[in-house]
């Protein structure tokens, strides 16, 4: 097929690679370079540095606007594909390519409709995440499923990890329905279930609550992790939790309450409305990341220090 796909960070490349190889892209609409780093260096997203590789023309934008529209229009698209481009796509754009738009999205739908599906799905703690490929209408990620896929993550995995398994896993669903729309073959149904939404990430979201159960907290730090970052404050400072786990059911640690710390040799234990939280890195505002252990013993007065105060 003729495609015109959509698509801004490295989740969104391993389908643009597979369809790539097997279809016709016309061109490929992202973000504009953005400034990132210290230095504030303008960088091609992840999408464009993928395209210029395959040698597929880049159209830059920041919205789809008037403009975009009638850039893709000229080139006539069978079929839009668009995977967490970052920007509506709405009339008369939505009808320009003669099957549409389908989007790849990172949940079983209707469940996290939304910016930031695998970060809500990890930060509530839900057993099921999965990939969607559905039809792209008006309504937020509202349009009827071609296809949808469970996927297998760590129990342990964070954002990070988990949207890298969901990419190429989704690549793969997403170019069976391609291959099932240009066929002829490809059937779509509605959505079914209760619809929850997933917005995107506020800096608020990583701060971690000790008074809360382990499994809690250690699932909102896999949801913000690595952005925007999991963050308590302890003597009034901010501090980014870079590596935490469950560790050990508990029984052997010591007891501790919300936010009290045990350093072992290896890592911090930090008390929550239950067992101890394992926190292995830490980054103290204005500094790297480092052990958090050598972070601990480098404060004064640590002994009397709880996180989240």
């Amino acid at each position: 097929m003729r495609l015109v796909f959509a698509g801004t960070p490295a989740a969104a490349v391993p389908t643009l690679r597979r369809l790539a190889a097997e279809h016709d892209i016309a061109a490929v609409v992202t973000r504009p370079d953005a400034p990132l780093g210290r230095k504030r260096v303008l960088t091609p997203s992840p999408v464009a540095q993928a395209a210029h590789e395959l040698g597929l023309p880049v159209i830059p934008a920041a919205r789809l606007d008037e403009e975009a529209t009638a850039r893709i229009s000229l080139l006539e698209p069978e079929l839009g594909v668009i995977v967490a481009y970052g920007g509506l796509v709405r009339e008369p754009l939505l009808s320009i390519p003669t099957a549409g738009w389908i989007n790849l999205h990172f949940s079983l739908l209707p469940r996290w409709r939304g910016a930031a599906p695998v970060q809500r799905a990890l930060m509530a703690g839900d057993a099921r995440i999965g990939a969607s490929v559905f039809q792209l209408v008006p309504a937020l990620d509202a349009g009827d499923v071609f296809a949808m896929r469970e996927v297998e993550v760590p129990a342990d995995a964070t954002a990070a990890t988990a949207l890298d398994i969901l990419a190429v896993d989704g690549a793969a669903l997403t170019a069976e329905v391609v291959s099932g729309i240009a066929d002829g073959t490809a059937r779509s149904v509605a959505q079914e279930g209760e619809v929850t939404v997933a917005p995107k990430l506020t800096l608020d979201d990583g701060a971690l609550d000790w008074t809360a159960p382990r499994h809690r907290v250690f699932a909102r730090y896999r949801g913000v992790t690595p952005e925007p970052g999991a963050h308590t404050t302890i003597d009034g400072q901010r501090l980014k939790i870079i590596e935490a786990a469950l560790g050990t059911d508990g029984t052997d640690a010591p007891v501790l309450g919300p936010g009290e710390v045990a350093a072992t040799k290896t890592s911090l234990l930090i008390g929550t409305a239950d067992a101890p939280l394992v926190v292995t890195r830490v980054q103290p505002a204005g500094k790297g990341a480092m052990n958090a252990v050598d972070w601990w013993r480098g404060q004064r007065g640590a002994e009397g220090m709880r996180f989240g105060a």
